[in-house]
C-alpha cells in the first residue's frame, strides 16, 4: 500500500463507500475516500498524462458496474471530488510526494485544463525550458516531465496505427472509433541530452551476482508446443483457441517451475507465493510472451493465426474492451521492439512484477515491499551500467510494468470467444508493421 494512505478502520470498513463509483473503499486514496479501482484508475490518469472523450453529455453514471463505459467522467468525478494529483509520486512508485491528507478545491478552469490536456501541456513546456532543475534526482528519472503530452503524442505517432486502422475497416467495415486514438502510448524517449557526459562506471559485485541468479531461474530455451500449420490448410475458432489454451499451459507451467527457482525463495512462504501466482500469472505470461519468446509469439503463432478467417457474427459481436487491449498491446509490443530488452532486464522486470506488495491476502507484505526495492535498484545499477547512452531506458521499462498489468486486467472482460479474433488483428498488426522497418 502507499505509505501515506489512512486506511479505514476493520469495524467500519464496510460501512464506507468510494465517492467516486460507490463500491466498497478501502481508504483514504489522494485525499478522498475511494476503492482500489478509482484509486488505479486516477493515478494511472494522471502519471501517463491520459486525455479521454465522453461521447455522450459528460454526465455519465458513476457506479461499480458502470465506471469503466466512460473514462473521461469518471476522470472528472474524480477532480470533482477533490482527489488531489499533486499527492502522486513524479515516478509513479507507491508512496506518496507529501504527507498531506484531504480533498483538495480546484476551479472548473483547472479540471477544465486537466481534462483537455492543456495542463499537462503547460508542465512539459515548463520542464523542457528548465530541464536542468533536478536532473541528479533518482526520484524525478521516471517523472512525468518525461512523458509526451497527448498532443503531441497523436501528430507524431498516429501513423503507426495505421496498419491496424487498415485490417479493421479491411475485416469490419469501419475506422477506428474516435476515443481510441486517444490512449496515449509508452513512446516516452526523451530528445534532450544529459547535461553531463556519460562516466564510466562498474557494476556492484552484488547486482551482478542476483542478477545472474535470476536470468538462471528461467527457461529461456523455445516453448515447445507445436505452432505448424500445413499450407492451404483453414484454422477453426476451435483450433485457434484451443493452441492458445495449450500455449498458457505450457506459459503457466513455467512460471511455476521458476518461483521455485528464484534466489529468494526460502524467503517467503508457500501461501504467499500462491497468493502472489494467482495474482500475477497473466502479466508474466503477457511479459515473457512480448520480450524472450515474442520471435515465436509473433513468428510462428502468427502465422497460424494468418490462416484462420473470422466470420461476420464474430467481428460484429467483437467488444470495446477487445478493442482497448488490441491497441495498448500493439503499442506495448513496439515500445520492447524498440527497446530491445535484454535476458537480465526481463529477468527484473519479472521479479518486480511479481512480487507485488499491494496485492490482498499476503502474509508478509512488508518483507516483499524491501524485496520488490532490491531488484528494483539491481535493474537500475545494471541497465545504467550496460547502457550509458540510455538515460532514460530505466524509466521507460518500468513505465511498462503498470501497462501489462492493466491489459493483463482488461483481457479478463474480454469473452473466450473472442480471443481468437484479438490474437490475430495483434499478431498481424505488429508483424506487418516490424517488416515495414
Amino acid at each position: 500500500m502507499e505509505t501515506w494512505e489512512v486506511s479505514v478502520p476493520d469495524d467500519r470498513a464496510e460501512q464506507r463507500t468510494c465517492l467516486i463509483c460507490g463500491d466498497r473503499a478501502t481508504g483514504l486514496h489522494y485525499g478522498i475516500i475511494s476503492c482500489e479501482g478509482c484509486k488505479g484508475f486516477f493515478k494511472r490518469s494522471i502519471c501517463n498524462k491520459r486525455v479521454y472523450r465522453c461521447s455522450r453529455d459528460k454526465n455519465c453514471v458513476m457506479s461499480r458496474k458502470q465506471r469503466n463505459r466512460c473514462q473521461y467522467c469518471r476522470l472528472l468525478k474524480c477532480l470533482q471530488m477533490g482527489m488531489n494529483r499533486k499527492a502522486i509520486r513524479e515516478d509513479g512508485m507507491p508512496g506518496g510526494r507529501n504527507k498531506s491528507i484531504g480533498p483538495v478545491q480546484i476551479s472548473e478552469e483547472e479540471i477544465e485544463r486537466i481534462m483537455s490536456g492543456q495542463e499537462f501541456e503547460e508542465e512539459a513546456n515548463h520542464w523542457s525550458n528548465h530541464g536542468d532543475s533536478d536532473h541528479s534526482s533518482p526520484g524525478n528519472r521516471a517523472s512525468e516531465s518525461n512523458q509526451p503530452s497527448p498532443g503531441s503524442t497523436l501528430s507524431s505517432r498516429s501513423v503507426e496505427l495505421n496498419g491496424f486502422m487498415a485490417f479493421r475497416e479491411q475485416y469490419m467495415g469501419m475506422s477506428v472509433p474516435p476515443h481510441y486514438q486517444y490512449i496515449p502510448h509508452l513512446f516516452s524517449y526523451s530528445s534532450h541530452s544529459p547535461l553531463l557526459p556519460p562516466q564510466a562506471r562498474s557494476l556492484d559485485p552484488q547486482s551482478y551476482s542476483l542478477i545472474h541468479q535470476l536470468v538462471s531461474a528461467e527457461d529461456l530455451e523455445p516453448l515447445g508446443t507445436p505452432m505448424l500449420i500445413e499450407d492451404g490448410y483453414a484454422v477453426t475458432q476451435a483450433e485457434l483457441f484451443a493452441l492458445l489454451c495449450r500455449l498458457a499451459d505450457e506459459l503457466l507451467f513455467r512460471q511455476i517451475a521458476w518461483i521455485k527457482k528464484l534466489p529468494f525463495f526460502c524467503e517467503l512462504s508457500i501461501k504467499d507465493y500462491t497468493c502472489l501466482l494467482s495474482s500475477t500469472w497473466q502479466e508474466l505470461i503477457l511479459l515473457s510472451s512480448l520480450t524472450v519468446y515474442s520471435k515465436q509469439i509473433f513468428g510462428e503463432l502468427a502465422d497460424v493465426t494468418a490462416k484462420y478467417s473470422p466470420s461476420d457474427e464474430e467481428l460484429h459481436r467483437f467488444s470495446d474492451e477487445g478493442m482497448e487491449v488490441i491497441e495498448r498491446l500493439i503499442y506495448l509490443y513496439h515500445k520492447f521492439h524498440q527497446l530491445k530488452v535484454s535476458n537480465e532486464e526481463y529477468a527484473c522486470m519479472k521479479a518486480i512484477n511479481f512480487l507485488n506488495q499491494d496485492i490482498r491476502g499476503l502474509t508478509s507484505a512488508s518483507q516483499l515491499e524491501q524485496l520488490n526495492k532490491r531488484y528494483w535498484y539491481i535493474c537500475q545499477d545494471f541497465t545504467e551500467y550496460k547502457y550509458t547512452h540510455q538515460p532514460n531506458r530505466f524509466p521507460d521499462l518500468m513505465m511498462c510494468l503498470p501497462e501489462i498489468r492493466y491489459i493483463a486486467g482488461k483481457m479478463v472482460s474480454v469473452p473466450l470467444e473472442q480471443l481468437p479474433l484479438l490474437f490475430k488483428v495483434v499478431l498481424h498488426s505488429c508483424k506487418t508493421s516490424v517488416g515495414k522497418e
